[in-house]
């Protein structure tokens, strides 16, 4: 499974995209999203014809959406040494020290300097050095409008559903079912914010970036019914971030949030 294609879209452009109903899901998009979550497999398709399954090799080399990490590290830094960063220390929520800027990332202070390269006091989380550089290096630097809206409906979202749904959400109300103080415990960690929220027994705001807040939702079990989580960004961060590195920034703290359970534990 390793030359699989890894994303919605192209396990999308092999599928018949007759919208038939025979995998018991009601569109093609659906069910190449549900094979990238793991709850599909691509043969429950009746339509996907064996030959077509050498396709997906070439597929994924052509349409996915993952760029190779130092690769992609390098195109950020040759972006960061285009810039001004006194100019952009503003736009971004941070300041600058000497000819660095200052992040801060959930409660703690990212010194990046004109070349792209990252210091802090803390342990430089790797998940978190792409989203960064993206960050800075974005064109569009819009304030945080208080307005918040889920995944799907960033443009682009739908098609990253599953992943996000599979390495994100779903691992974190895991993770918030069986440690009943950790989402409360990340407000202390982190610097949250608890806010009121309909129906969620917990509702925090976290920044991992300082114009990039995230609103988890928690609704914990209760009778039959099954626990309920849900990640919300403000309108601002599909402007202030691609939609790869928003993925990569939640993932990364959904495994984070994972070994400090492991360590409560």
């Amino acid at each position: 499974m390793t030359d699989f294609p890894t994303t919605p879209l192209a396990i999308y452009k092999i599928l018949p995209k007759t919208n038939c109903g025979r995998c018991l899901l009601p569109s093609c998009l659906a069910f190449a999203a549900a094979v990238v979550a793991g709850n599909k497999t691509i043969h429950n398709c009746p339509f996907v014809e064996s030959a077509k399954g050498a396709a997906l090799h070439g597929a994924q080399r052509s349409e996915s959406m993952e760029v190779l990490p130092a690769e992609f590290m390098d195109r950020l830094k040759a972006k960061m040494m285009d810039l001004d960063l006194s100019q952009v220390a503003p736009l971004v929520g941070g300041s600058m020290r000497g000819s660095h800027l200052l992040i801060n990332s959930l409660g703690k202070d990212f010194a990046v300097d004109p070349h792209g390269n990252i210091a802090s006091e803390c342990h430089i989380i790797p998940w978190v050095q792409a989203p960064l550089l993206a960050y800075i290096t974005n064109k569009t630097h819009q304030d945080i409008t208080g307005r918040w809206i889920s995944f799907r409906e960033i443009n682009g979202g739908i098609e990253w559903q599953g992943l996000f749904n599979s390495r994100c959400e779903t691992p974190l109300r895991k993770l918030a079912d069986e440690n009943k103080e950790l989402l409360g415990d990340l407000i202390d960690l982190f610097m949250g914010q608890e806010i009121d929220w309909y129906q969620a027994d917990i509702a925090l705001i976290l920044y991992p970036l300082p114009k990039i807040p995230l609103l988890i939702c928690y609704q914990a079990p209760e009778d039959d019914i099954d626990s309920a989580l849900t990640i919300f960004f403000d309108e601002c961060c599909p402007q202030n971030l691609h939609i790869k590195s928003l993925f990569t920034l939640c993932s990364g703290l959904v495994q984070m949030f994972a070994k400090i359970a492991e360590r409560h534990q």
